[in-house]
């Protein structure tokens, strides 16, 4: 690209800090995330690279540094949509400072007999940023000790030096529960899914309703993350002598496989069974889905996994960090005061 006053070559650091008019530090301080430096600063060098279409030479850096400039990410299955927008997140971030992901998924890697970890690490990435839950801790531990590393969307390994990208899980759920118990619900029924976060919006929910004085009220089956998972678990829920008249799902996945459930048996929803999924993705916007989801700030979760890393890479024995996402909740159509 040639810039746009001319020069045909390509922008410097140095062209950009006398664009911004900062210095050339500042400018390298931005593109290597680091947490001292203001926004309003930030924003400033950030404007002057697109103005002058800047873009680090990533090779020429890693080079010099002896960094690869690429960033493993595992995730634990491609096929869940919260994953879209947290790698957006994540990638614009890392893009910034013209660093590439390497994307691997240990479910597929599971099936063909390969170690995610490992295969990442042989890739001679400069970090690991973990995606959701997994069971693969002890690889986890293991490529910390020798790469930075940081999760996202979930709170395990808990290691000193791995920080923590993640949503207040228990918060999340007690609004969900909460908008239930406001709309007149009473028997509600939560779908539970694996690992820490698992236990956190277990928690959440179970907190509300015990507040709520309908602790007695409360169902709780486990489902897993995935749709046929939901639609099992809410199976069983819905043949209860006493069935609920709404559930809390673990997702948005798992809501899904709640939703069909209901079809099923002949259930409309909301009128005869209020709908709560988790993540907000694309599929709860769904016009003939509609769910109420919570909103666990996916995008958000992604840029501050990425800023952990991008700071890691040059303290790696910091403390532990731990950025919790305040969630929000997005009601739809999905739920409606019990008939």
């Amino acid at each position: 690209m040639t810039p746009p006053d001319g020069r045909g070559r390509p922008a410097t650091i140095r062209d950009v800090a006398a664009h911004a008019g900062v210095s050339k530090s500042l400018v390298s301080r931005v593109l290597r995330g680091e947490p001292n430096v203001s926004a309003a600063r930030r924003d400033t060098v950030l404007a002057a690279m697109t103005d002058l279409g800047y873009r680090p030479n990533a090779i020429a850096r890693g080079l010099s540094e002896s960094r690869s400039a690429t960033v493993g990410v595992m995730l634990n299955d491609l096929r869940n949509p919260w994953f879209v927008s947290l790698l957006e997140g994540l990638t614009t971030t890392l893009d910034a400072v013209g660093m590439a992901p390497v994307l691997a998924d240990s479910h597929l890697d599971r099936r063909v007999g390969r170690d995610t970890v490992e295969t990442l690490l042989a890739q001679r990435v400069d970090g690991l940023v973990v995606v959701g839950t997994t069971e693969l801790g002890d690889a986890i531990e293991r490529a910390a000790a020798t790469v930075p590393v940081v999760v996202a969307g979930t709170h395990e390994p808990n290691l000193p030096t791995v920080d923590v990208a993640a949503d207040d899980d228990v918060i999340g759920a007690r609004l969900a529960t909460q908008h239930l118990l406001d709309l007149g619900h009473r028997r509600i029924g939560h779908l539970a899914g694996p690992g820490i976060v698992g236990t956190l919006r277990r928690t959440g929910f179970l907190d509300a309703m015990t507040a709520a004085g309908r602790a007695d009220d409360a169902l709780v089956e486990i489902s897993g993350m995935t749709e046929e998972g939901g639609y099992a678990a809410a199976s069983r829920l819905l043949n209860h002598a006493r069935p609920p008249t709404a559930i809390f799902a673990f997702n948005d996945v798992s809501c899904v496989g709640a939703l069909s459930a209901a079809d099923d048996r002949g259930l409309a929803v909301p009128r005869d069974l209020s709908l709560v999924g988790y993540d907000d993705t694309y599929l709860a916007r769904i016009r003939h889905l509609s769910l109420t989801s919570v909103d666990n700030g996916n995008f958000a979760v992604g840029v501050q996994a990425a800023k952990f890393l991008l700071q890691r890479l040059d303290r790696p024995q910091d403390p532990r960090r731990v950025y919790l996402h305040q969630p929000a909740l997005s009601i739809r159509r999905s739920t409606s005061p019990p008939a």
